[in-house]
C-alpha cells in the first residue's frame, strides 16, 4: 500500500423517481423522502450495515455539523442547510448516506489507504440492496438522473486523498491540475470542492460520469493516482536528502512533542512534515497511523465535540497541544 494515499472514497448519487429533486421539494416532501430512505436502509438487513446511527441535521450543534465535514463524512454544502436533511452513519464510520443534499441520496464508502476496487465493491452491493427497496430515477440512455448534469450516468465520484508535500514544495500542483482536467479528473482541497489544501493533502477525483463505466472511471483514476505517487516519491527522494529538510522533520516532531499551545493550521503543517519524514524513512520512532488519526482529531469542531463543551480559540489550542503530546509522547 502506498503511504501517499491516505483515504479512498466512492460516492454514489441517486434520486427517487417519484419525487422532485431536493431543490424543488417542499419541507413536507423532504421529510417524506427522509423517512422513505431511512426505512429502506434499515430494511437492507445486511452484514455490510451494522449498528446504524441516524442524525437529523436540525438536532445537531454547529460544531457537530462541522465535525462531520472534518471527518470526511459529509460535504460542506450538506451542512449549510438543515431543512429536511439527515445523515445515516455506520458504527465504524466507513459508510455514510447523506439525505437531501443536492440529490436525494449520496451514498459514500470510505476506506483507509489506496483501495478503489474494495470501496466500490461495498458501495455497489449497498446500492443494489437499496435499489431493491427504492425506485431510482434511471434513463436507458442517460443512466442515473441527477440534479447536476455533471453527475448524470453512473452518478459515481471516486476519489483518493493524496499527501503531496514534495510536489507542493516544488510548486508542481498548478501544472498537475491543468493536466488532470484534460484527463477527465480534478484536484481539490482537503475537504472537497471549494476548499483549500491543508497539510499538503489533496483530493483527486473523476469528473466524467456520462458515457463511461464505473470500472473504466476507477481504472483511469487508479492509473493517474499511481503516476502522481511516483512523481511525489521521486521528488521526495531529492528533497529529503538535504540537511535542511531533515532538520525540518526533526524540528517539527520536537515542537509537537513539547508544545503547549498550537493552532490548527500550524499543527497541520507540522504533522505534514512529520508524515513526510516517516515516508522518507528518516523518522522511525513515530507511527504513521497515529499521525493520520491526529490529522482528523485535532480539527476545531472535532475537538469541541470530543471535549463535550464549548471552547474558546485559545482553549482549543491548549486542548489540541495536550492531545498531540499525549499521542506522540
Amino acid at each position: 500500500m502506498s503511504n501517499e494515499v491516505m483515504l479512498t472514497r466512492i460516492r454514489l448519487a441517486r434520486n427517487l423517481r417519484k419525487y422532485p429533486f431536493p431543490s424543488r421539494l417542499s419541507q413536507s416532501g423532504k421529510n417524506e423522502v427522509c423517512k422513505v430512505i431511512i426505512d429502506a436502509v434499515k430494511n437492507c438487513n445486511s452484514p455490510l450495515i451494522k449498528e446504524l446511527e441516524i442524525l437529523y441535521l436540525k438536532d445537531l450543534s454547529e460544531a457537530q455539523k462541522i465535525a462531520l465535514v472534518e471527518q470526511h463524512l459529509a460535504s460542506p454544502e450538506f451542512i449549510s442547510d438543515t431543512a429536511g436533511r439527515a445523515i445515516i452513519l455506520s458504527k465504524d464510520r466507513t459508510m455514510s448516506v447523506m439525505i437531501n443534499e443536492e440529490d436525494h441520496i449520496r451514498l459514500q464508502i470510505l476506506k483507509k489507504g489506496f483501495d478503489l476496487e474494495g470501496a466500490y465493491d461495498i458501495a455497489d452491493k449497498l446500492d443494489t440492496l437499496l435499489d431493491e427497496n427504492l425506485d431510482f430515477a434511471f434513463d436507458e440512455k442517460l443512466g442515473y438522473l441527477t440534479q447536476c448534469p455533471t453527475n448524470l450516468g453512473t452518478g459515481m465520484r471516486a476519489s483518493v486523498m493524496l499527501h503531496l508535500p514534495a510536489l507542493q514544495s516544488n510548486r508542481a500542483i498548478g501544472r498537475i491540475a491543468g493536466n488532470l482536467s484534460k484527463l477527465g479528473l480534478t484536484i481539490r482541497g482537503t475537504y472537497g470542492e471549494g476548499t483549500e489544501p491543508k497539510g499538503a493533502m489533496y483530493q483527486i477525483s473523476n469528473q466524467v460520469t456520462l458515457g463511461i463505466s464505473e470500472k473504466s472511471a476507477i481504472e483511469n483514476l487508479r492509473n493517474i493516482a499511481e503516476q502522481l505517487i511516483t512523481q511525489e516519491q521521486n521528488a521526495a527522494k531529492r528533497i529529503a536528502e538535504s540537511l535542511e529538510t531533515k532538520d525540518k522533520f526533526y524540528r517539527s516532531l520536537g515542537i509537537l512533542r513539547s508544545v503547549r499551545l498550537i493552532s490548527g493550521d500550524e499543527a497541520m503543517e507540522l504533522l505534514s512534515n512529520v508524515r513526510f519524514g516517516i515516508n522518507s524513512g528518516e523518522l522511525k520512532d513515530v507511527d504513521l497511523d497515529t499521525v493520520d488519526r491526529l490529522i482528523v482529531d485535532i480539527q476545531p469542531a472535532t475537538l469541541i465535540v470530543g471535549k463535550g463543551e464549548k471552547l474558546s480559540s485559545s482553549e482549543r489550542d491548549a486542548v489540541r497541544a495536550d492531545l498531540i503530546r499525549e499521542r506522540l509522547g
